[in-house]
């Protein structure tokens, strides 16, 4: 699925069983937000499906693209659900760490900032 408002990102989907990838490409910012939020609603929300993450090829996110990550996170963290990011480029690996967002994160490895704690 690309979103078109902003030819500078897209989102792809990639459904596996009881798992969904959300691959993100390019620039989430305030341009594709809206738009991203939206088709995140319906995913997020479904406490059956183990939710990741891939950061690969996104370039550059904003305070706002950071806002929707903390919101899935939340909603997750919520309904006990899974949400796992991942291969976390090192800028954007940088931002998370200057902003604080990385300590939401329990990190496994080099690739992820983490997966959502259970506690």
């Amino acid at each position: 699925m690309s979103l078109n408002r902003s030819e500078k990102f897209s989102v792809t989907k990639d459904w596996q069983d009881d798992q969904c990838i959300v691959y993100l490409q390019g620039e989430l910012d305030l341009a594709a937000a809206s738009d991203f939020r939206k088709m995140m609603e319906p995913i997020m929300s479904d406490d059956k499906l183990h939710l990741r993450m891939n950061l690969k090829d996104l370039k550059y996110i904003d305070s706002t693209g950071i806002g929707i990550l903390l919101s899935i996170l939340k909603v997750r963290h919520s309904n006990n659900s899974t949400f796992v990011v991942e291969e976390v480029p090192p800028q954007i690996q940088k931002l998370f760490t200057m902003t604080g967002i990385a300590k939401f994160f329990a990190v496994q490895d080099n690739t992820q900032v983490g997966t959502e704690r259970k506690e």
